[in-house]
């Protein structure tokens, strides 16, 4: 199983926003300056997070985008939920009616289970979590 690029970019676009979150709006291309992903790509994005409720917008010349809660509200999962249309890895357990086999199938389980510790895993960390990586990682180091 792969995450897309735009599971991935959306995640470090939602990191930002965690980031500045108690300093305002950001605009589109400081976050596609700042993270090397093209801004058409990320305003793409940007509508899908926009209609999950995720972010907001913000117009004006100090417009851009907000997180509509705490980052400590929002996990990996919403983000990756939403961008990815769900996160079961087989189309057949969100989708039971397209398979003549989910009633007497071996594997299914074996498939839920792994489905389930996913979610959980993503569910687990927030943005929060995240955004306190990115500040130690800028913290300057001394060395004596």
């Amino acid at each position: 199983m792969k995450l897309s690029t735009k599971s991935r970019y959306a995640t470090r676009l939602m990191v930002n926003l965690a980031w500045n979150y108690h300093q305002g709006p950001m605009q589109l291309n400081e976050i596609s300056r700042k993270e090397d992903i093209s801004e058409k790509y990320l305003s793409q994005i940007v509508i899908t997070l926009r209609g999950a409720g995720l972010i907001r917008s913000v117009r004006g010349a100090h417009g851009g985008y907000l997180l509509t809660r705490d980052p400590q509200e929002i996990s990996l999962r919403n983000i990756v939920e939403v961008m990815e249309g769900g996160l079961d890895i087989v189309d057949c357990l969100s989708d039971e009616q397209n398979c003549s086999r989910s009633g007497q199938c071996i594997t299914r389980d074996v498939w839920n289970k792994v489905s389930a510790a996913i979610k959980e895993s993503l569910e687990e960390i927030s943005l929060d979590e995240l955004a306190k990586q990115v500040r130690q990682s800028d913290e300057p180091m001394y060395f004596i």
